[in-house]
Formats: C-alpha cells, sequence, structure tokens
C-alpha cells in the first residue's frame, strides 16, 4: 500500500518512520516532509497549510497516479479546513476526522459549549467576539485567568495571567494586535486550574475508542516552565500521573461523552481524539481538545508501539479498532524538542546542522527531523522546532539522561533545548 503523509513536523516523521516498518507499507511520500523524511520516502511539492480546490486537485492527482491508498494528514490546520471530506474516494484511505468533528479543535469557544451540553468536566469559560466586552469581563475579576484565542494558533495562543493586568494584555495581543490572524477573532477566558498537565490521545473508528498510553507534554520555552507557550519542548510516555483507574475515567466521563454528542449531531469521528487534561483535587478537567496526534507525543508514543501502525490506521477508517493488537515497550521515551533560538519568537533559518550521524549511533536514540531541509547534502534548520531527540530508557531519568546526551552531540548556530523534560513528576 503506497502512502502519503500531509506535514511538515517531527509528528509526521515519526508517523512514517513507524509506518515504514509495516510489512504492507510500499512506496512513502511527504508532502511537504523535511530534511528528514527524505531519508525514507520521496518528500512532494505539496504543502497542505490553505486548503483549497487548486491544493485537493493535486493531492487528488498525485494520489491516483501513484497508486497512494492511503492519506494520513497530520496538521491541524487541513483537517479544520474540510482537507478529510475533500479527498475522500472510493478505494483511498484518509486517516483524520472530517471538518465537523475537527471543529473541536478549530473552534475552542464551540467546544467549550458542546462540553457544557455533554457534562464533561473543564473549566468555567466564557467566549467573546467583542473586544470591550472581554476586557469589562476581565476587569470585574480578581483571580487569574487563561486567555485562549478560539482558533487555531499552533500552540501558542494560550496565555496563563496571573492577574488581570497580564489578561489585558493577552486580550489586546490577541484581539487587537492580531497576533494570530482571524485565529483571534473570538477569544476563550477561562479559570486557571492548577495540577499536573496530562496528554490522553485515543484512536476512534466511530464507534471504538482505543486509549493509547498517556504522555506528559512540556509547553513553555524555559527550564522549569517558565517563559511563553510554545508547540511544544519536549514529552515523555507513560507518565505514573496515570494509572488504570484515572485512565478508566477519563474514558468514561470525557471521551465517550464527546464522541457520542458529536454522534447525535451526526458528526461520526474517525481518526486521534486527543484530550488535553488538568489533574486538578477536584479530578480531571479537559484544558482542550485536539483532533489529530500530538505533537511531540507522538514521536515518544511511536518509539514505543508495538504493532503495525498501518493496519492500526485502516482499522480505524473501516471501523474495526475492537479487532486490533496494539502494545507497549515498558521502556520509557523521552523527547527532547531542540529548538531555533530565538523561538518562539522571531528566528533565523538556514544553520547547519552538525552532529547527526553521531547522535544517529548511539543505543536507544532515534532523532526526528522537524523544522529542517536538506540542502545539496547539508541538512539545515528551516523551522523553530528543529529536531525532536528521542531515547529509550529503563526508567523516566535514564530516558532523560540518554536523550539529553543525544542533544549534546548535535550543533546548530542559536540552537537550544530544555534539560529538564519529565522534571514535574522527577521532582514529586
Amino acid at each position: 500500500m503506497n502512502i502519503l503523509i500531509l506535514g511538515s513536523g517531527g509528528r509526521e516523521h515519526a508517523l512514517g518512520w513507524k509506518l515504514k516498518q509495516s510489512k504492507r507499507c510500499g512506496k512513502l511520500f511527504f508532502g511537504p516532509g523535511n530534511g528528514g523524511t527524505a531519508s525514507i520516502g520521496e518528500n512532494i511539492a505539496i504543502d497542505p497549510e490553505t486548503v483549497n480546490t487548486k491544493l485537493v486537485d493535486q493531492i487528488d492527482y498525485f494520489c491516483r497516479h501513484n497508486q497512494v491508498e492511503m492519506v494520513v494528514i497530520g496538521p491541524e490546520d487541513p483537517l479544520a479546513q474540510g482537507l478529510a471530506d475533500r479527498l475522500a474516494q472510493p478505494g483511498r484511505y484518509v486517516f483524520g476526522p472530517v471538518k465537523a468533528a475537527a471543529r473541536l479543535e478549530g473552534d475552542k469557544a464551540w467546544a467549550k459549549q458542546l462540553m457544557r451540553a455533554a457534562s464533561v468536566p473543564t473549566a468555567e469559560a466564557r467566549a467573546f467576539s467583542d473586544y470591550d466586552a472581554a476586557v469589562t469581563y476581565i476587569e470585574s475579576r480578581e483571580t487569574s485567568m487563561v486567555v485562549k484565542a478560539s482558533g487555531l494558533a499552533k500552540g501558542k495562543g494560550v496565555s496563563v495571567c496571573d492577574s488581570p493586568a497580564e489578561a489585558l494584555e493577552a486580550v489586546k495581543r490577541i484581539m487587537k494586535d492580531r497576533e494570530f490572524g482571524a485565529a483571534g477573532d473570538t477569544v476563550v477566558i477561562e479559570e486557571k486550574l492548577l495540577g499536573q498537565e496530562l496528554s490522553v490521545l485515543a484512536l476512534v473508528d466511530g464507534r471504538n475508542i482505543f486509549v493509547l498510553d498517556p504522555a506528559q507534554d512540556h509547553k513553555q520555552v524555559g527550564e522549569g516552565d517558565k517563559g511563553p507557550n510554545t508547540g511544544g519542548m519536549g514529552a515523555y510516555s507513560p507518565t505514573p500521573l496515570c494509572d488504570d483507574e484515572l485512565m478508566t475515567t477519563i474514558q468514561r466521563e470525557v471521551l465517550v461523552p464527546v464522541v457520542d454528542a458529536l454522534r447525535r449531531d451526526d458528526v461520526v469521528f474517525q481518526g486521534v481524539l486527543y484530550a488535553g487534561m488538568m489533574l486538578t483535587t477536584g479530578g480531571p478537567r479537559v484544558l482542550e481538545f485536539n483532533t489529530r496526534f500530538g505533537d511531540p507525543e507522538t514521536q515518544a508514543l511511536m518509539m514505543r508501539l508495538r504493532g503495525d501502525l498501518l493496519e492500526i490506521m485502516i482499522a480505524t477508517c473501516e471501523g474495526r479498532l475492537d479487532e486490533v493488537d496494539l502494545s507497549w515497550d515498558p521502556r520509557c521515551c523521552c523527547c527532547v524538542v531542540m529548538a531555533s533560538g530565538g523561538y518562539p519568537g522571531a528566528y533565523a533559518k538556514g544553520k547547519p546542522i552538525a552532529g547527526l550521524d553521531e547522535a544517529a549511533k548511539l543505543a536507544d536514540v532515534q532523532v526526528f527531523h522537524a523544522g529542517t531541509k536538506a540542502d545539496k547534502g547539508q541538512v539545515l534548520t528551516a523551522g523553530g522546532r528543529v529536531l525532536n531527540v528521542c531515547a529509550l530508557g529503563k526508567d523516566l531519568q535514564e530516558a532523560q539522561r540518554k536523550a539529553n546526551a543525544a542533544c549534546e552531540t548535535i550543533h546548530f548556530e542559536g540552537g537550544f533545548y530544555r534539560h529538564d523534560i519529565g522534571f514535574r513528576v522527577m521532582k514529586a
């Protein structure tokens, strides 16, 4: 089976790396891919960033002329724009939810309404499309708040504010300064929840839910969770924060009600449903939903997944998840993101990367490319998050140590990474 993976990040590289291991995997294509995906497949000049008739026709033409039977949509933007709906054809699997289901991620204000209707535990929140009304609401409150752009902002549209002054500044940046463009037409202002964050990803085939091993992401750019939010600076899996009892609670109180609520609106969810959770003293609460594989959680999960990912994706598309055989490497995986200097703000591109071959020789280490490009035999930086360095260990401490040691062998001008991925549970 020939496969086309749409996207250019570390998530797509990791998915392709795992799909390549399937006995049924034929040719593997990436659109547009990156400097690392070119080593396991063929990069093609298709960029799914903006979904329009031209893009759909381009992908459809490529699939028909290259006998592509499986299309995997990695990023959130094309899903929210309805690419899965428009690529659906007889004889072609499309892994990713339809537009109506992807709205769970693409419209946070709407997702809050759905959670309320389905009695899903989440933070109390208000949505505002009028700037002055949002300001008046903030000025009436004295507690900490979280301000979110309702639309898609590549993981950067969330501001945790410890004072009304900080919240006012966040709303100004989103709604007045248009920092995230149209994604900030509406803001969601919610109570700040306290506790440990947890990433719960589940495969959903429309009626069956298969929960993957839990992970924990680290969003802030700086050591000790300091600084602004990013798309993710690292993750590890599994996490001791979640046992079988808690996972059963999350499935019963969060995943099942949301999938059922969508079905009541005649929306069949097929793909990955990702619940970002906060483990509060009052129980687990939903922070937000994603409707695709997380990044960088996916990298850690693919390192540990035992089973045929292609067969799992086909079963998801066919509504046969109850037949899937899936297990996990008992070891822990730590994924560390190496980023460009200045990220998540402005950063330079085109910096040569050294040490990749040395890192690849290390035991239990895999380097997934994110923001890179290949140029005349040299790998150059091409994004904010450049590399995802993953390592397996008998426990989190060993996995973190191996990942950090691998990062030390890799160098590019201005590059940096967090050395403390997993510190929250290690400290506890």
